[in-house]
């Protein structure tokens, strides 16, 4: 990497848990490709003065994890339809001043979904209610799957983000067997307090197709672990994490990467 110097373009993250993945995804490319970058994660009280500290100090890019990623959509100038589709955001590309949102969380899911090759006429059942839950359902709409039911505890958001994509909410844990694909966007097995939590049944794991689990550290989480035990095709977050920081490089900086060096990066981001 680069000496720091005047002309080093800066780039952040800001989140209410940071972690060192997206730094050492960024700064590990910048180094290997020779760019006058830098990344550093952050977290505030303050998102209002956060975002226009970006603006001010010419900040170039700027990662948005929770519990921003709704706060900043008054705070921007250009909301991209992948940000606006799903009133959410988690990056903003400062171009001399004007700040420019998208999501390159719905962007990298609508891919896995692809990539994988999941069958629309799967039965769907996705756990969760925040910002990434939402790219998550939205992104199974766009790829023309009709049976999600969304899993919220939230009264108000759960049947929000379901009746937006025209899909059913319930408030508790339907009976196996009623899901092909479960999906985990929640914190549960989550690196921290919730590492050892299940957030699926066994039950449930042994009666679905395929298991996808948002969760971004760590990439074996409780819920992928036994879905791997079970012999069910996965889905990891750190699937996700790398492809939405890959998009999000190639936004700061203009340069396109490959899936090798995608692949170099995340392994750094999650080495010990």
């Amino acid at each position: 990497m680069p000496i720091l110097n005047k002309d080093m373009s800066v780039c952040i993250s800001l989140a209410g848990r940071p972690s060192n993945l997206g730094t050492r995804f960024h700064n590990f490319l910048y180094d290997e490709l020779g760019l006058n970058f830098v990344y550093k994660a952050f977290t505030t009280g303050d998102i209002e003065g956060a975002i226009r500290g970006v603006r001010a100090l010419g900040i170039r890019g700027c990662s948005v994890s929770m519990p921003f990623k709704e706060a900043v959509i008054p705070l921007v100038d250009v909301i991209e339809d992948s940000a606006r589709a799903i009133e959410s955001v988690n990056t903003i590309v400062n171009d001399g001043g004007v700040l420019t949102a998208s999501n390159t969380d719905y962007e990298a899911i609508a891919l896995l979904i692809d990539e994988h090759r999941l069958d629309p006429a799967q039965r769907v059942l996705v756990r969760g209610s925040g910002g990434m839950a939402k790219a998550t359902v939205a992104a199974f709409r766009g790829a023309g799957f009709d049976h999600v039911t969304v899993l919220a505890r939230n009264t108000e958001l759960g049947p929000a983000i379901a009746g937006q994509y025209g899909y059913e909410w319930v408030p508790t844990d339907p009976e196996p067997g009623t899901a092909d694909l479960i999906v985990n966007v929640t914190p549960l097995g989550m690196a921290g307090a919730d590492a050892d939590a299940l957030s699926f049944s066994r039950a449930h794991v042994d009666a679905a197709q395929a298991v996808f689990d948002v969760v971004a550290f760590p990439a074996e989480t409780p819920l992928i672990r036994a879905a791997r035990e079970a012999g069910k095709t996965v889905i990891t977050g750190a699937e996700v994490h790398a492809l939405q920081a890959a998009k999000q490089f190639e936004r700061y900086t203009g340069v396109a990467i490959t899936r090798e060096q995608v692949a170099r990066a995340a392994a750094f981001s999650r080495a010990p």
